[in-house]
């Protein structure tokens, strides 16, 4: 049977499934390069059924997500969602309503579902499809948060799970704790729109003049760049509690969006997210041993974009009770597609695992398309390459950045080695250079490292899960920080992504470097520049190298030199 699952709001995209298989996902953002895009995922539902060589009537079922008021309402008036993506982005000047805007959105965030929503929502989607020749299929609706536990719970592994989902809102909802017990799914607890720990995280990101829904990762790195002081001291520390396994906010959203902007008028910038982030951390490292002890289960699972923040992830890591833990890699609502579909093949067919050993599940090119590619560009010296993973592996020895697209595209935020660029983690020069030339980030964000499973204990302490998606953060070891330079950020924490056997090449790449370095850890960091989606075709590739001015890339089987680079 297959499912297509789909989601058409922020960071739309399309997920196709086969049984208890992912064939398929991809975001929209890609085809469109447009960051987050929002638009229905014509272009991804299209690319799913052509990798999978079928026909929409060979897909017996589509499951989208998501039937709330507010997201009915941008079904029906297209032009609303498209305005506010450009407000969101900040692609126009400043609106002089902007602080009225901001109190519209928040005024709304606890609508849910109301009467017809889910009825108007299913006759505008089914009409989006007809476009694409769906026929003959059977339309499934599928709540926010229970999308979210689906992804979360049946990409896992994990036979016996705590479950939590955690976001801004969807359906009513903030977030929710569900038991995987026995291939049972049992959501047991809400946490309603009001009090939500994303609304209050994308505010402070608002409030600090940074784009919601976007920029959040940017305010946890800048809150290590604070004087730290101690949680009593904080002046956020009354606007959650937690009650058992509850969030409870003190404030509604309109309250808490003056209040927090009050505050933040009174202090640098750097102490607000400071403050913020430590509440954030306090509240998700007190839900989650309360969860633990009232559920008894040591397992957990997690989805929702709270979970885009990894240094709250740590916390939750280092619970002493936390036996494991997995993070569903597009752990925000571009994973709703993916989740959507699980939960439909859950329900019709029972099926509560699907095998995750990687995230490459997006596009693929061929030799010949790579080749007929580069061959339009007189400017790019090509050849084929039959050990480029040793050759990349000196190049970074020597201190060069370059270019390494191969395979299958990640599907999620995080590049895992097939659309990355890869540098030398132990030099501060090589990362200076990238970040200037190419990657053009604020001075305070960090670059991850990638590393051989083998190493990963020798460069990283309490080390705990499986690390492979680049979901969490560990610290470095005292002696290692010089290895680790230019992949550490200031509080000397990271967050690796741990290669076992799921890509030869990649891993290949790191060996070399472990025969030239020492160590098998290089610097990884997303084919993009800055406020642009990662590179999905081999002409995307090009152009970002010829645009940054890059020397060195490896396309499929061919290396290229821009010598102008």
């Amino acid at each position: 049977m297959y499912i297509l699952g789909i989601w058409d709001g922020h960071d739309s995209g399309a997920a196709l499934i086969e049984d208890n298989k992912i064939v398929f996902a991809a975001n929209e953002e890609r085809f469109t390069r447009r960051k987050l895009e929002v638009k229905f995922p014509y272009n991804s539902i299209d690319a799913a059924l052509r990798y999978a060589e079928i026909k929409p009537s060979d897909v017996e079922v589509v499951a989208f997500s998501t039937t709330e008021f507010t997201k009915t309402l941008e079904r029906i008036m297209p032009y609303s969602k498209e305005y506010y993506y450009m407000f969101r982005r900040r692609k126009m000047l400043r609106p002089r309503l902007e602080g009225f805007r901001h109190a519209l959105k928040y005024s709304m965030t606890s609508i849910g579902v109301l009467p017809l929503c889910g009825t108007v929502s299913k006759s505008i989607v089914a009409g989006q499809l007809r476009e694409l020749g769906f026929s003959n299929y059977k339309l499934i609706s599928v709540d926010h948060h229970t999308a979210h536990s689906a992804s979360a719970a049946f990409a896992s592994g994990l036979s016996s799970a705590l479950v939590v989902t955690l976001d801004g809102l969807g359906d009513g909802r903030s977030g929710s704790i569900s038991t995987l017990e026995n291939g049972e799914l049992t959501m047991n607890r809400a946490i309603s729109a009001r009090n939500s720990l994303g609304i209050f995280y994308e505010q402070v990101t608002n409030i600090v003049g940074m784009r919601e829904l976007e920029d959040e990762g940017k305010v946890m790195a800048m809150a290590d760049y604070s004087y730290p002081f101690a949680f009593e001291h904080n002046r956020l520390s009354s606007f959650f509690e937690v009650r058992g396994s509850q969030i409870v906010a003190r404030y509604g959203p309109l309250a808490q969006y003056d209040m927090l902007s009050r505050i933040a008028w009174s202090m640098p910038r750097e102490q607000f997210a400071y403050m913020a982030q430590q509440l954030t951390e306090n509240v998700l490292q007190t839900l989650f041993t309360n969860a633990i002890d009232e559920y008894g289960i040591g397992n957990v699972s997690m989805a929702g974009g709270i979970f885009s923040n990894v240094k709250a992830n740590m916390k939750i890591k280092d619970i002493k009770k936390l036996k494991d833990w997995f993070i569903f890699p597009h752990m925000g609502d571009g994973g709703l597609a993916a989740g959507a579909a699980m939960y439909a093949g859950y329900e019709l067919n029972g099926t509560t695992s699907y095998r995750f050993d990687d995230a490459y599940l997006g596009p693929e090119y061929s030799d010949g398309e790579i080749r007929d590619a580069l061959k339009k560009e007189k400017s790019l010296y090509f050849e084929q390459d039959n050990d480029k993973s040793a050759h990349a592996g000196d190049l970074i020895s020597k201190n060069n950045y370059l270019f390494w697209f191969q395979g299958r595209m990640e599907f999620g935020p995080r590049a895992l080695g097939n659309r990355s660029v890869l540098a030398n983690a132990g030099s501060e020069d090589v990362k200076e250079k990238l970040n200037i030339y190419v990657k053009q980030r604020e001075w305070y964000q960090p670059f991850a490292p990638a590393m051989l499973e083998e190493d990963a204990k020798s460069l990283l302490e309490n080390l705990k899960g499986s690390g492979k998606f680049m979901t969490m953060v560990y610290k470095v070891r005292e002696s290692k920080k010089e290895v680790m330079r230019s992949v550490m950020h200031i509080d000397a924490t990271a967050r690796p992504q741990i290669v076992r056997n799921e890509n030869k090449a990649y891993s290949d790449v790191m060996k070399r470097v472990r025969k030239k370095n020492g160590y098998g850890v290089i610097l990884n960091t997303s084919f993009n520049i800055h406020g642009q989606p990662i590179v999905m075709t081999p002409q995307d590739a090009i152009k970002t190298m010829k645009k940054t001015n890059t020397r060195y890339m490896f396309l499929g089987d061919y290396f290229v030199e821009n010598k102008k680079g």
